[in-house]
């Protein structure tokens, strides 16, 4: 299976052109796509409902959206609201059916300058052939290290949750004549996962530390609880990707923001990890992860 990581920086291309289209085609042929700065009702790019536009160009996947945060974009019309939300956020499709999704506030921290806005993680079950996996479409912030660690260390205690928490429900239908369960068996809350998304931190940073630890990735050995950088699980070196370009001081840097992380249990499953530093769709490069799903 192909997975596509790409931050679309809403339909914005590094040539300055708005296009999601051009967007659409990069991702097509993905079975698993995380999508990261998708909106709707912005006026810079033209009041479009962007999970709409794409679910249409890319009509053989199932999508779910999450909005980071929602603000009022509505308009009187002849006396009669026409309600909109203003909304940016996260999206994820699939050409395997999402069983279940759930989108996840990141902490956040006031700011004076610069600019900060509310992230999230969306999450969604699918089942593979190789068994339920959750996969979450994660943007963290660009702020500061301190405030992506307080995300992360929020990610992974969610993780870690998983088993004991269960899926959206749990039990024993005890009103079976309002049919709370459509007659399905209760949804699972695998720990397998993949995390996939704009984390905004490089290779052996502090943050990708917190996710992955500082020790190499060794084939066979136990990464049960813990998370695998799919790079090293491909047996390719981290840090010699980008995904990422930009003038710092006069300088131009080239950097990895975008990554995929699995699970212990998935890392032997990862194949090739690889990213298009040829597309100008946005101002990210898609990443895109081959796995034995």
């Amino acid at each position: 299976m192909r997975l596509i990581s790409f931050n679309i920086q809403y339909g914005f291309g590094s040539d300055g052109r708005y296009d999601l289209r051009r967007i659409a085609d990069v991702i097509a042929d993905g079975d698993i796509i995380c999508l990261q700065e998708v909106e709707r009702n912005w006026t810079r790019s033209g009041m479009d409902d962007q999970p709409a536009i794409l679910s249409d160009l890319l009509p053989q996947h199932h999508w779910v959206y999450g909005p980071a945060f929602d603000m009022d974009a509505s308009v009187v019309v002849d006396g009669r609201v026409v309600n909109r939300r203003r909304q940016f956020g996260t999206m994820i499709l699939s050409r395997l059916p999402i069983v279940w999704s759930r989108l996840w506030p990141l902490p956040k921290r006031r700011m004076i300058d610069p600019l900060n806005t509310q992230n999230a993680a969306l999450e969604a079950m699918i089942h593979t052939d190789a068994g339920p996996v959750r996969v979450l479409s994660i943007h963290l912030a660009h702020v500061g290290v301190e405030e992506r660690m307080e995300e992360i260390d929020f990610l992974l205690a969610q993780h870690a949750r998983a088993p004991l928490e269960g899926g959206p429900w749990s039990g024993t239908d005890d009103e079976p004549a309002r049919n709370w369960t459509e007659g399905q068996a209760e949804p699972e809350n695998p720990g397998s996962a993949i995390w996939m998304g704009d984390f905004n931190s490089e290779p052996f940073s502090a943050e990708y530390t917190r996710i992955c630890g500082a020790t190499p990735y060794h084939p066979g050995a136990r990464y049960a609880g813990g998370f695998v950088d799919a790079v090293a699980a491909a047996g390719q070196r981290p840090g010699t990707l980008h995904s990422h370009e930009k003038v710092i001081a006069g300088e131009r840097r080239l950097r990895q923001l975008d990554h995929c992380f699995v699970t212990g249990d998935l890392a032997g499953r990862v194949r090739s990890v690889s990213v298009d530093n040829g597309c100008v769709a946005s101002d990210h490069h898609p990443l895109t992860v081959e796995m034995d799903l």
